[in-house]
């Protein structure tokens, strides 16, 4: 059975009251919108550029064929999915119509919860992978060998699926008897809540303990993961050692701060009475600045990565040539 039928029949369901919303960011700012198209484009294609590349590089490149870098990868492609999903139905609603349809609401609302929760739990595994790396480093080889590896993925990217579902259907169970305008770039819980003409407090209730399990669970284990790090990095005798070890984690700590500290923001309020202008400010840079800002972090801040790129550059060179 299709994950998605629910979603669909409850929201035709729906159709007797609201058969459509209409995506409000940026009408407050209508002078700006050819501008805003042109940056957001521009962020967009970086964004997939650079993901992309990530993606490409620990595929081809013998090298980058390690725990870390296959970690790095399914993150890269989460990235991929998640814009994919919002900016270009945003770019749309930029120089064309604003409409969406339930089913296109709901689709979208599924897959960021589903994105964000399977971002949650990478960023979690790959601070569970530095802790291996650096605090057994001996046993790294056997602790993280290929299945479990896999299975970590396939676990990461499937656990959000269930709550993610329930609570779309949950959401668009309710009557949207009220107006279609969604305060908002994409259908997100908190601006959607305000067009339910019903009780929505066991929802919020709810939604707001998933959200705090979903992020603030991985974000402790990543706390715990890190704090053996530093005691290990702490006793190593050697300089070049600590340095090192600090090294393959900053990446990671950098990536963990920008996604937690935009995510709690929009995601640990859900409910109605909140600014929709400052919500979409923090909005665009969890939907455009986090995904791109990823792998210039991860590429920039790593040696094997650059080489990576120059090795593949090359080798493409030389293929063109001949």
């Amino acid at each position: 059975m299709d994950p998605m039928d629910p979603i669909v029949h409850l929201a035709r369901s729906n159709q007797s009251s609201v058969e459509e919303f209409v995506l409000l960011g940026f009408s407050h700012v209508p002078r700006l919108k050819p501008v805003l198209f042109v940056l957001f484009l521009g962020m967009f294609l970086i964004t997939m550029l650079g993901n992309g590349l990530i993606v490409l590089l620990t595929v081809v490149d013998a090298a980058l064929h390690t725990p870390m870098y296959f970690f790095l990868r399914n993150l890269a492609l989460v990235e991929i999915c998640f814009s994919l999903d919002v900016v270009p139905r945003m770019l749309e609603s930029l120089v064309a119509g604003r409409c969406i349809s339930l089913v296109g609401c709901a689709l979208q609302l599924f897959l960021i919860l589903s994105c964000v929760t399977s971002e949650c739990f990478l960023l979690t595994v790959m601070a569970y992978d530095r802790y291996v790396a650096i605090c057994h480093p001996l046993r790294y080889g056997v602790l993280m060998n290929q299945r479990l590896c896999l299975l970590l993925a396939v676990a990461c990217w499937v656990a959000g699926i269930p709550v993610s579902l329930l609570f779309t259907i949950w959401l668009f169970h309710f009557p949207f008897c009220g107006p279609r305008g969604v305060h908002h770039f994409l259908c997100d819980v908190a601006p959607l809540l305000r067009l339910v003409c019903a009780d929505t407090a066991v929802f919020e209730t709810y939604i707001l303990v998933a959200t705090v399990l979903v992020m603030m669970v991985p974000f402790s284990l990543i706390a715990v993961s890190y704090g053996h790090v530093l005691a290990a990095v702490v006793q190593m005798p050697s300089a070049t050692g600590r340095h090192k070890a600090l090294s393959t984690c900053a990446a990671h700590l950098i990536v963990v701060a920008l996604f937690y500290g935009t995510a709690c923001v929009i995601h640990l309020q859900p409910k109605s009475s909140y600014s929709p202008e400052s919500k979409q400010v923090v909005s665009l840079s969890y939907t455009l600045i986090t995904p791109m800002l990823n792998p210039i972090i991860y590429s920039l801040r790593n040696k094997e990565v650059k080489a990576a790129l120059w090795r593949v550059l090359v080798c493409g060179l030389i293929f063109l040539y001949h």
